[in-house]
């Protein structure tokens, strides 16, 4: 399964558009949203996305009640299997939970976002993803990360000039 990895796009409609269109011109089956998507207008241009999009809160979410209306979004920590690997996904604003979920050795994978910094590391037998971010506003990197869980590997794209970021083998 290929799976789309964004987060905190901050109400950028312009690089929210720009990531749906990668992702749904690459054929990804899910998206995952790593939180801070900040309000409920986002939902116009996620709901162009060709696959089903999860996500959890972040910090700057404050209308929970109308992300929920519009996307479903409805808690901070989200589990998802997909092909035989356990994938947590966490906005990553408390650094100590972070920890706890990459060294549990309950999950392959890691998804965090938070720091606006794409990352890709390994901690033990868990692989800690922060995709950076979508809306560029605070490294001017925007990014968003690819999971191909049948070729267990892990991209990380510049979404302005589609440059490889990071490349990991799980």
């Amino acid at each position: 399964m290929l799976i789309g990895i964004m987060s905190d796009t901050h109400d950028n409609l312009p690089a929210i558009r720009k990531a749906v269109n990668l992702f749904n011109g690459s054929n990804v089956e899910l998206v995952l949203h790593a939180g801070d998507f900040v309000a409920p207008f986002v939902a116009k241009e996620l709901r162009k996305l060709e696959a089903p999009l999860k996500g959890v809160f972040g910090n700057n979410d404050g209308e929970r009640k109308g992300l929920y209306e519009a996307l479903g979004i409805y808690d901070e920590i989200l589990e998802v299997e997909a092909d035989g690997m356990k994938i947590v996904v966490t906005h990553g604003t408390d650094e100590r939970i972070v920890r706890a979920l990459t060294r549990s050795n309950l999950y392959d994978v890691v998804v965090v976002g938070h720091t606006h910094r794409y990352e890709i590391r390994e901690e033990g037998r868990t692989v800690l993803v922060n995709p950076g971010e979508v809306c560029g506003y605070v490294t001017g990197v925007r990014s968003v990360a690819f999971l191909d869980t049948r070729k267990r590997e892990v991209r990380i794209v510049n979404l302005d000039t589609g440059e490889l970021l990071g490349a990991m083998s799980l």
